[in-house]
């Protein structure tokens, strides 16, 4: 419990430095460069398709000309902009999130290394492509696991408890590994992660708890359209700020969790060694006078 609570102090002051401050508006700038990237290609292509599409629906010609009369404007002058901006921001805002996780969370395992720990052996027990192979591993379980459970989710209790549980099961598993991956050795992973399962899997339920937070403020700015552009940037930058959180939380956990292991680990070395072994003429001695 010690181990838990200190981990989640030292995470929250973490989360105040200017240096975790600057990486958590990394995803609005990685947005905005891919916005202005993708809208300076293809924006226009883009609105004149949907507009060919909206145009092309016989059905709401006569809902056209409805809004027409009442607004004295063509509504699809405006709808076929929006429509874009609402079909490609949950893209753009997926690419530069999982871009800047990619990023994020050894950086911020760094950061705890060194102010920490800079006298910590790097055993490098995990190598990249081994780390991202087991995270699309686990991913790929977690999504199974949501679609099987899904029609668990009508029971009220339930929709509260299984979604978080099993994105903290997914959270749990890829952040305890890729906070261990540079050095903890693969016994000694392997020994932490079974020895603190239970601690890593509540830390991840509750990430995944405050991973709901920007839902609800990108709830917000579908259901309100005018502050849409405000709102979700916004989401974004929570959603940012809890990753730093969950990824430092764990990161403090497990390097703590791994000194600690190293530190008895040389201690018992060191009782043991501290034994004096009983010599070749100690031994021949004690023979020579037993009965």
């Amino acid at each position: 419990m010690r181990l838990l609570l200190d981990s989640f102090w030292r995470a929250v002051a973490y989360c105040l430095r200017p240096r975790v401050m600057l990486l958590s508006f990394l995803p609005l700038v990685v947005m905005v460069v891919l916005a202005g990237g993708i809208g300076y290609f293809y924006w226009a292509p883009a609105v004149a398709w949907t507009r060919e599409a909206l145009d092309a629906w016989p059905l709401l010609s006569s809902v056209w000309g409805w809004i027409g009369g009442l607004f004295s404007a063509d509504p699809r002058t405006f709808l076929a902009p929006l429509a874009v901006v609402l079909a490609s921001t949950p893209l753009l805002v997926l690419v530069s999130l999982i871009v800047v996780a990619a990023f994020m969370a050894p950086a911020l395992t760094r950061l705890v290394a060194e102010r920490r720990f800079p006298a910590l052996e790097q055993k490098k027990g995990a190598s990249m492509l081994g780390s991202i192979a087991r995270s699309i591993g686990v991913t790929l379980l977690a999504l199974v696991a949501l679609i099987v459970s899904m029609p668990l989710w009508l029971i009220p209790p339930l929709v509260l408890i299984l979604p978080p549980l099993i994105w903290g099961w997914l959270t749990y598993r890829v952040m305890s590994f890729d906070a261990l991956a540079e050095h903890a050795s693969a016994e000694e992973r392997a020994t932490l992660l079974r020895t603190h399962r239970l601690p890593l899997l509540g830390i991840g339920v509750l990430c995944g708890y405050l991973g709901a937070a920007p839902s609800i403020v990108w709830a917000s700015g579908i259901l309100f359209a005018a502050a849409f552009f405000v709102l979700v940037p916004i989401a974004i930058w929570i959603y940012t700020l809890v990753f730093a959180f969950s990824a430092l939380w764990f990161a403090h956990y497990c390097l703590d969790a791994l000194h600690q292991l190293r530190a008895q680990r040389g201690a018992l070395a060191a009782n043991t060694a501290a034994v004096p072994l009983p010599s070749i003429s100690d031994a021949s001695a004690s023979q020579w006078s037993s009965p």
